[in-house]
């Protein structure tokens, strides 16, 4: 092989483009997006992976519009945990 084939060969394996793997559970996906949309921490991510694994997928949802229509800036995700508690009482 020569210089040029290598030089090249190298250069479509650094641009390849990795994509994620999608979830496997559709719960995991619910997590994702609740993660993403009140901007929970990373060390309060396995606390919304479990919670969304354990719960139906409506009262996690109802949780989340619950949080967005109720509470506003950097802490909505402790409101979130606070209605989720709330709603496994109940």
């Amino acid at each position: 092989m020569t210089d040029q084939a290598i030089a090249s060969f190298k250069e479509i394996l650094e641009n390849k483009k990795k994509t994620p793997k999608p979830p496997a559970y559709e719960w995991q996906d619910l997590a994702l997006r609740v993660i993403q949309e009140l901007g929970i921490p990373g060390f309060k991510r396995n606390s919304v992976f479990k919670v969304c694994r354990d719960l139906p997928k409506e009262k996690i949802l109802r949780a989340l519009s619950d949080t967005k229509e109720l509470t506003s800036g950097s802490d909505q995700w402790r409101y979130f945990f606070k209605v989720i508690d709330a709603q496994k009482k109940s």
